[in-house]
Formats: structure tokens, C-alpha cells, sequence
């Protein structure tokens, strides 16, 4: 079992920037792919971003802008920490962001089958 505790969301205006970390525990972290998604009120749950056991591989849902490079996954597993690097943030971004962690063999970016979650962090992006 895997325990996740994010952090780094506040209050940030449009255009600003912010980077989201998501520290895990109690497991081996090498042994997870990881993700994040987003939710807003009275919204779904939102894919955002994953990141494959190694790193090597990331996927990002159609709202990141990922070609633009506005957000970017990234991972290091000697820390075993993800993150989420957020650039031109838009209000559209205020959501909570949860971190997943998603236990596999295999090494790939997922955007479903999430094993674990953290309580989540706020991001309030203001106009």
C-alpha cells in the first residue's frame, strides 16, 4: 500500500505559475505509475496528466495544452516524489488536484485504473 500527500497549490493569477509535488510512501514508488487529476465543483474528475514507472513515458488530457508545454508531469524516484509543473494558469485551472498512484508491471502512462489517492491540493487561479 502506497500513502500520497500533495502539496504546492495556493491562490495564483492568471498567467502565473505553480508546481505541485505529490510525496509518496510505504511502498516502492519504482513499482508505481503515477498521475494527476484535477476536479472542480459540480465537475468530473479530470485526467490531467500521468507518468510511466520510469519516466520515460508521460501522457496529458486534451485541457493541459501539453504541446505548449503549460503543464508538465515529471517524477524523481530517488525522492519518490511526482510532480506537476503548471505555467499560464487560466481560471478554468481551479480545481483540486489529487495525485493516483496505480500499481504495474508494465511501463506505461495510464489514464484509468488509479490504485491509491491523496486528499488533494487547491489550486485557485484568479482573473
Amino acid at each position: 500500500q502506497v500513502q500520497l500527500v500533495e502539496s504546492g497549490g495556493g491562490l495564483v493569477q492568471a498567467g502565473g505559475s505553480l508546481r505541485l509535488s505529490c510525496a509518496a510512501s510505504g511502498s516502492t514508488f519504482s513499482n508505481y505509475a503515477m498521475g494527476w487529476f484535477r476536479q472542480a465543483p459540480g465537475k468530473e474528475r479530470e485526467f490531467v496528466a500521468a507518468i510511466s514507472r520510469s519516466g520515460g513515458s508521460t501522457s496529458y488530457g486534451d485541457s493541459t495544452d501539453s504541446e505548449k508545454g503549460r503543464f508538465t508531469i515529471s517524477r524523481d524516484n530517488a525522492k519518490n516524489t511526482v510532480y506537476l509543473q503548471m505555467n499560464s494558469l487560466k481560471p478554468e485551472d481551479t480545481a483540486v488536484y489529487y495525485c493516483g498512484a496505480k500499481r504495474t508491471v508494465t511501463d506505461g502512462p495510464f489514464r484509468y485504473g488509479y490504485d491509491y489517492w491523496g486528499q488533494g491540493t487547491q489550486v485557485t487561479v484568479s482573473s
